[in-house]
């Protein structure tokens, strides 16, 4: 049984993870850490990492950027695997997470969903053969209106995938209202909506003369992103020192 410990476990990701974890015959909560600690989810909850001695064999978490740090010292001392789920992260912050890996393993991803990291691939093909074609590529995501980040980490990765599909071509484009210019065939412009209770969706356009390709991603619940996070626990859980992501997971399965 593999023994996770929930950062971030009273957010509503923590929840949800608490929820599918209740059943799961492979893994289970043995302790949870929490600014706020205001429910029982029953395993104990820690307000700070600093409190949590609960041995366990990887770290899942759903929290904010900035426990971001802490949460690698932490997994780093304790040499403890962490699925790391959080984005908005800073440039300093992405070294962090890169020298973390060094030491203990770090799996991070934009999006926990196998769905958004299958078509991660498929825009990746596509880009090869449409984007020497002349198709121009955007990307449009859209979440609730309590989403702190703008562009969503999974824009930013599914961008990337792109880019480095054509050998880092391409420069991003976050807001045309502030370059008033005919578009550039090198950029790819990624345009962010926030509105209502959106969990999550995402289109990758390939634009082209006479014809446009959308590959399109909808998440109608946090639950694919709770089964993703969970996927990646289990398969970090025992792994050795380095820097891992979704692709490895479904490689793997």
């Amino acid at each position: 049984m593999i023994k996770v410990i929930m950062h971030g476990c009273n957010g509503r990701m923590g929840q949800t993870i608490t929820g599918l974890l209740a059943n799961d015959t492979e893994a289970r909560i043995v302790a949870g850490v929490d600014m706020v600690d205001c429910r029982d989810n029953g395993y104990p909850v820690f307000t700070s990492l600093a409190e949590c001695n609960v041995e366990a064999d990887v770290i899942i978490d759903f929290a904010s950027a900035k426990a971001v740090d802490a949460l690698l010292d932490y997994s780093v001392e304790r040499q403890i695997p962490v699925v790391l789920c959080t984005t908005g992260l800073s440039n300093e912050q992405l070294l962090h997470v890169e020298e973390a890996s060094k030491k203990v393993a770090v799996l991070k991803s934009g999006n926990m969903s196998l769905g958004i990291n299958t078509i991660q691939k498929l825009v990746a093909q596509a880009a090869k053969v449409l984007a020497p074609a002349g198709f121009d590529v955007e990307i449009v995501e859209k979440h609730h209106n309590q989403k702190l980040d703008a562009p969503s980490g999974t824009a930013i990765m599914l961008a990337d995938s792109v880019n480095e599909a054509m050998d880092n071509q391409y420069h991003y484009v976050y807001d045309r209202s502030q370059v008033r210019q005919i578009r550039d065939s090198k950029e790819i412009g990624i345009s962010a909506v926030r509105g209502g209770s959106i969990v999550g969706d995402h289109d990758v356009i390939f634009a082209g003369k006479d014809e446009v390709i959308t590959i399109s991603h909808m998440a109608y619940s946090r639950a694919i992103f709770g089964n993703g996070a969970i996927a990646a626990a289990k398969f970090l859980a025992g792994k050795e020192a380095g820097y891992y992501n979704m692709g490895h997971v479904i490689d793997a399965k």
